[in-house]
């Protein structure tokens, strides 16, 4: 049994192989109670921030990503007892292969460990979320999906960075001077997307409008749904969904609707000449008993705004309180309306463009 052993196969003895497969064998089984320790400890370091995250939630982003990392480093550690086959020893276009196992020893080590960090952020993203959601000011939750998704940015590039040091073994601070060149090369070329990420920053901290705010930006009326790095998602009042690049959401002039502190309605009336002065005098009264009896209206103007060769014009203006919802504004007015052409039908005062007699004068 020990001459089986000592046996070599590819310039390794068969006891090591089999040294190998047994670790390999128990990483296996014990990945993920060491993993669920790990993360057990994990968890307390960060949850202390908030006692409302369920532990099942981070272990669900974190177990896994955990014991991948976990197998690999303990796999990578066992094939290091090995010695490099000499049949292996050759080389593709100038690379050995053992050059190029390494290479992508170290980059899946690196990427799965990317991977872990990556979720870690998303479970604090979680924890901060709940803590906004305690507050009413939406403000708050957008910088978090903003910052989440910036944090995510500049892991990745670490993470890139990385596999090029140890996978390809190249100088990143060399790397890194040679990047800052064509840097400023690259947002020359790319500036209107490094405006649209600085718009992004203004947005966040001069709180021109947050997420869930209604704004009426250039030609479109919609809700704000998200806001990222280069730009602002709004669900329209037609229930489409547009992108609006972050740089004109700051140089256009916008207007925040949920910001407002009243909601104006503008009427109109355009009254035929056969009104007569008593009837106008009579109707100003009896409108704003109308607009009295609605609890939503704050206050409002009615007077004979005009008169002319075609129509008397009265004016009916009046503000609504806010917050208010659409569908309440719309039948706030419709009521308004409808009583107002009910008051016009009882006194007999027509519209002017009611009157559509045709007059024929013979001319001798």
């Amino acid at each position: 049994m020990e001459d089986f052993l000592e046996k070599e196969f590819l310039n390794n003895s068969i006891r090591n192989y089999l040294l190998v497969i047994a670790t390999i064998v128990v990483a296996v089984f014990i990945k993920r109670l060491i993993s669920k320790y790990i993360a057990n400890l994990l968890y307390k370091l960060i949850a202390k921030a908030s006692k409302n995250i369920e532990k099942k939630s981070f272990f669900d982003l974190v177990v896994q990503p955990l014991d991948m990392f976990l197998l690999l480093v303990i796999s990578f550690i066992a094939f290091d007892r090995l010695n490099f086959p000499e049949f292996f020893d050759f080389k593709i276009y100038k690379i050995t292969v053992r050059d190029i196992i390494e290479c992508i020893t170290n980059g899946t080590l690196v990427i799965t460990f990317i991977w872990l960090c990556l979720r870690v952020i998303d479970f604090i993203a979680i924890i901060m979320e709940d803590k906004a959601n305690q507050t009413h000011d939406l403000s708050d939750n957008q910088l978090i999906v903003f910052f989440k998704d910036f944090f995510k940015v500049i892991l990745v590039l670490i993470g890139v960075l990385l596999v090029l040091r140890f996978s390809f073994h190249k100088n990143i601070g060399n790397l890194l001077t040679g990047l800052s060149i064509v840097g400023a090369a690259i947002a020359l070329a790319t500036r209107e997307s490094m405006e649209n990420l600085i718009a992004s920053f203004i947005i966040f901290f001069d709180k021109p409008f947050i997420t869930g705010d209604t704004v009426k930006v250039q030609a479109f009326t919609g809700t704000i749904e998200k806001i990222g790095l280069r730009s602002t998602r709004i669900r329209t009042e037609s229930k489409t969904y547009i992108t609006v690049p972050n740089k004109q959401m700051v140089d256009s002039i916008l207007d925040n609707i949920t910001l407002r502190t009243q909601r104006k309605v503008e009427l109109r009336l355009e009254l035929g000449l056969s009104t007569t002065a008593t009837q106008l005098k009579q109707l100003a009264p009896a409108i704003k008993n109308i607009l009295q009896q609605q609890a939503a209206i704050e206050n409002y103007q009615v007077y004979l705004m005009d008169t002319g060769k075609n129509a008397h014009i009265f004016a009916v203006d009046y503000f609504t309180e806010m917050p208010q919802a659409v569908s309440d504004f719309n039948t706030l007015r419709e009521a308004v309306n409808i009583a107002i052409i009910q008051l016009l039908e009882e006194s007999a005062i027509e519209l002017a463009a009611s009157n559509t007699d045709i007059k024929v004068h013979n001319v001798n």
